[in-house]
């Protein structure tokens, strides 16, 4: 239990500031998954458009990243959403929709390709940076621009020993199901046929494979590099389990 003077006891649960362990198969109990997924569509799937904070930065986010990387972004929304209300119902209803939806949307604003020159910090870090600012400036409470912040520095902060927050451990879940097809059962085959159909990945697995590679090469010491120079991003252009979607929308 957290005894920071920083945030309410409330703003912790809603803006998933709760520590879990970062080990993800810990937190799964080394199983597929903790309770069987249910099968969703994007009907299904509220988005928290209506919030004035989320609908500036999906605009935002629609101008800046590729489409490709937008897609991506939409698809670990849904990806996560599942995940928190199958998996973890404990949480789910209490975590900010708004906050999981401005993590998606920004998790990825750092590899852009102005971005990636802009700074000598990795793009996890300077992402981070860019969405602490954006979302304050946007109007975001601090618990709540924060907790943004942390997850995206700690999105690829994949590891055994210690905590993350549970924002940063669902985004870490999605992530991985989408780049590398982690934890293949922990979502229904129709939410992933139905996501993968309204966010076409359109050759999303080389793209990043490549950016991955992009960066290591301007900054070889780059955060990425802890996944493997050359495991990650192979694992990535390689990911199996959405090798059948990956053509779709080219």
């Amino acid at each position: 239990m957290s005894s920071t003077p920083a945030a309410s006891a409330d703003d912790i649960v809603k803006h998933g500031w709760t520590a879990v362990p970062v080990d993800g198969n810990a937190i799964l109990n080394g199983k597929p998954y903790l309770h069987k997924p249910s099968p969703l569509t994007t009907k299904d799937i509220p988005f928290p458009s209506d919030d004035p904070v989320v609908a500036k930065v999906q605009a935002y986010a629609k101008e800046h990243l590729i489409e490709q990387t937008y897609n991506h972004s939409m698809r670990v929304y849904h990806w996560g959403y599942s995940i928190l209300k199958d998996q973890f119902p404990e949480h789910f209803g209490k975590l900010s929709l708004a906050t999981w939806a401005l993590t998606c949307l920004l998790h990825d604003i750092g590899t852009t390709h102005d971005n990636l020159r802009a700074t000598l910090l990795s793009f996890e870090f300077y992402g981070g940076i860019l969405a602490l600012n954006l979302t304050k400036e946007l109007g975001a409470p601090q618990a709540q621009a924060e907790a943004v912040a942390e997850a995206i520095i700690r999105h690829q902060d994949l590891g055994t020993v210690g905590t993350i927050t549970f924002l940063g451990q669902v985004i870490q879940l999605a992530t991985i199901y989408d780049n590398m097809g982690i934890n293949p059962q922990i979502i229904d085959t129709a939410t992933r046929d139905d996501v993968n159909k309204a966010y076409p990945r359109k050759g999303w697995s080389g793209c990043f494979s490549k950016t991955i590679r992009e960066e290591n090469g301007l900054k070889p010491w780059a955060h990425t590099t802890h996944l493997g120079e050359e495991d990650f991003p192979e694992g990535v252009k390689n990911n199996q389990l959405m090798k059948p979607y990956d053509s779709w929308g080219l």
